[in-house]
């Protein structure tokens, strides 16, 4: 029960911090489709007070996450080359969508690309991993 309050509680941190850094245009039902960045965002930064508000801020964070997860999952091996490296500890779930989120907003010549990809150009310039060959393998 206290995982799912503070679950909760964290969701609708993100919104609130998100709503008050970000001004956004109402949520458009296509922003769903999420045919390229600028749509996750528009769902990541709805606001508040939008009737799509909850299905929005919810999107955003299960397409993130489950991408993110994707990669950890896929780089679970002992011979794995992740693409990202983040911290230990690791940024909270809020924290590292807000920069997404900012740094997205930073570099609107991605607008137009595919969500994952932006996603993780952002994780590998914020989060690099230190790249050392495979064993066997020289440089």
């Amino acid at each position: 029960m206290q995982s799912k309050i503070s679950a909760n509680t964290g969701l609708l941190l993100l919104a609130a911090l998100i709503h008050l850094s970000v001004v956004s245009a109402a949520t458009a039902k296509e922003d769903f489709l999420v045919r390229n960045v600028q749509d996750l965002i528009d769902l990541c930064t709805t606001p508040a007070d939008d009737p799509l508000n909850v299905a929005a801020v919810h999107f955003c964070t299960g397409y993130l996450v489950g991408a993110y997860h994707y990669h950890e999952s896929e780089h679970s091996g002992p011979d794995s080359r992740p693409l990202v490296c983040p911290p230990d500890p690791k940024p909270t779930r809020q924290e590292a969508i807000a920069e997404f989120v900012s740094w997205t907003q930073a570099h609107p010549e991605y607008n137009n690309e595919r969500p994952v990809d932006v996603m993780f150009r952002f994780l590998a310039e914020r989060w690099p991993c230190r790249q050392t060959p495979l064993p066997g393998m020289t440089k």
